[in-house]
């Protein structure tokens, strides 16, 4: 088993910073689902503003909301307005694993899916 970059959410800002909350990372529904991730899934978050790098679990959001709420011990790690890069894994048989695509949904400054891309090309900047 190879453990692969099954899903991305490239760039999404960060709307929330919630320390008093038990844990996790929620995120607008429409996102998760365009991506492929659901609820409970592990995911890593690549802040851009600080470097940081977490992981965590997932919760759903309200639809077309925007929102990218990190909670509870997580929520040290970030500030609203952070830029971010959500990623999901997946465990995958060497056969299957040469011939996935993972879902990278890339988003506008309120977090709105623009486009959903199934490669990533070095030297492409978004």
């Amino acid at each position: 088993m190879l453990n692969m970059f099954k899903a991305k959410i490239h760039r999404a800002t960060i709307t929330e910073a919630n320390l008093n909350y038990v844990g996790s990372i929620t995120i607008d529904k429409e996102l998760m689902e365009r991506a492929n991730i659901i609820a409970g899934e592990r995911v890593q978050i690549v802040n851009n503003n600080n470097g940081n790098r977490l992981e965590t679990y997932v919760i759903e959001g309200e639809r077309n909301s925007g929102i990218i709420c990190l909670n509870g011990a997580a929520a040290r790690l970030v500030q609203p307005g952070d830029t971010c890069i959500i990623i999901a894994y997946c465990w995958l048989l060497e056969e299957e694993a040469k011939t996935y695509t993972p879902n990278i949904v890339f988003v506008d400054e309120n977090n709105k899916p623009v486009e959903v891309s199934h490669e990533e090309i070095h030297g492409n900047i978004r």
